[in-house]
C-alpha cells in the first residue's frame, strides 16, 4: 500500500488529522534539508510536502519565491533534491511519508515516466503538481495510478462544481484543497466559506481533503481540524529559513517550535 494511503487509513482510524508542512528543498543547502526533515518528523509533522524549486512559481508569494531563489543560486538540480530525499528515506527506522511539489515542466522535462521512477527510488511517495490543468492530467494520472504514485491536483474556491468532481478523480492520496483566492502566504484569517467547500468536495469523493494557503496559525489548524483531514501549512515555515544560512541551529530550532505548535493545535 502506498505511504499516503496507509497513513490516512491510520489517522482516521485513530480520528486523527494530518499536519503536513512544506519545505523548500535546498534552502540554504541540501545538508540542511537532510536535517530539516528529520527535524519536522519528530517534531510532529505526518507527512512533508518538499518544494522543488523552480525559477518561475505560479501560485507562490513572495517567501516561497524567495525561497526557490535562494536554493536554486548555487546551482541546484533535480537530481540533487532526489539524491537528498532518498537519503533521508533511507535512515533507520524513517517512515514520514513524503511528496514533491513540482512544476508539470520539471515532470515533463525529465518525462513522466523518468521522473515517477526517480521519485519513488528517492522515497517520494506521490507529487502536487498545481499548475497542470485538469483537462490535460488525464494520461499522467493513470500512468501515475499504475505506478502507485500519487499525483495531487489543487480544488480552489474558484473551481467549479464540474470542474472539481474532474480534479478529484483525477488525484490519488488526497486533494489538495486551496482555502483562498491568490497566492501562497500567511494570513491573519481563513475564509469563512471553506467548511462549505469540504462539504461540497466531501459529495464528490472520499479522498482525504487536506487544506494549505494561508494556514499559519494554531487558531487556524483548530479551526480546520474538525472539518479538513489535514492542514498544509507552508510560508510560516519557510519564513523561519530564511536566517539558516546565517545560524542554522536557530533555523532548525525555530521550524521545530512551529511544528509543534501548530501539530499540537490538531491534536
Amino acid at each position: 500500500m502506498n505511504p499516503i494511503d496507509a497513513l490516512f487509513r491510520r489517522l482516521r482510524a485513530e480520528n486523527r488529522r494530518a499536519f503536513m508542512p512544506f519545505v523548500t528543498a535546498g534552502d540554504p543547502d541540501l545538508a540542511f534539508t537532510r536535517d530539516l526533515l528529520p527535524a519536522v518528523a519528530e517534531s510532529g509533522a505526518d507527512l512533508a510536502e518538499i518544494g522543488i524549486p523552480f525559477s518561475d512559481p505560479i501560485a507562490d508569494g513572495p517567501v516561497i519565491q524567495a525561497s526557490y531563489t535562494r536554493a536554486l543560486t548555487p546551482g541546484l538540480k533535480l537530481a540533487d533534491v532526489f539524491a537528498a530525499t532518498a537519503a533521508v528515506a533511507a535512515r533507520p527506522g524513517w517512515t514520514m511519508p513524503m511528496v514533491a511539489m513540482a512544476s508539470y515542466s520539471l515532470v515533463y522535462k525529465r518525462g513522466p515516466d523518468a521522473f515517477m521512477t526517480a521519485a519513488l527510488a528517492a522515497g517520494l511517495s506521490g507529487a502536487v503538481v498545481p499548475d497542470l490543468p485538469v483537462e490535460e492530467a488525464e494520461e499522467l494520472s493513470k500512468r501515475a495510478a499504475d505506478r502507485d504514485f500519487k499525483l495531487i491536483l489543487l480544488v480552489t474556491p474558484t473551481t467549479s462544481p464540474a470542474r472539481a468532481e474532474k480534479v478529484v478523480k483525477a488525484c490519488g492520496g488526497f486533494v489538495y484543497v486551496v482555502s483562498v483566492v491568490g497566492i501562497t502566504g500567511a494570513r491573519d484569517r481563513l475564509p469563512v466559506q471553506i467548511g462549505d467547500m469540504l462539504a461540497r468536495l466531501r459529495t464528490m469523493t472520499d479522498l482525504p481533503l487536506c487544506v494549505g494557503f494561508g494556514v499559519s496559525r494554531p487558531e487556524h489548524v483548530r479551526e480546520l481540524k474538525d472539518v479538513a483531514d489535514g492542514v498544509i501549512v507552508g510560508s510560516a515555515l519557510v519564513k523561519k529559513l530564511e536566517a539558516a544560512a546565517g545560524d542554522r541551529a536557530k533555523a532548525l530550532a525555530d521550524v521545530r517550535a512551529l511544528v509543534r505548535e501548530l501539530s499540537g493545535a490538531l491534536r
